[in-house]
């Protein structure tokens, strides 16, 4: 995780990996989600509450993921993240 990131999370199961990061920007919020080392979304927000609503869709989201046999690796960062 670097300095900029608020949360960052990665699970793996078999091959698969998913990373989950929020950072802060100069203006605003960044949100990603990424498989296997793509961006599958990405998101800008300046309002605080959406990004708190998007950290919440996040937690539940690996939730059911761990439940599924997903597990918690250190956080790699990626070239689609590096700033």
């Amino acid at each position: 995780m670097n300095l900029g990131d608020m949360f960052a999370k990665s699970i793996r199961k078999a091959d698969q990996v998913r990373r989950y990061t929020i950072q802060r920007m100069d203006k605003g919020w960044e949100v990603v989600r990424e498989q296997d080392s793509d961006a599958v979304h990405r998101a800008h927000y300046q309002d605080w509450h959406r990004v708190e609503w998007a950290r919440r869709m996040i937690v539940l989201e690996l939730a059911k993921l761990q439940e599924n046999g997903w597990r918690e690796i250190p956080p790699v960062v990626s070239q689609s993240t590096k700033r």
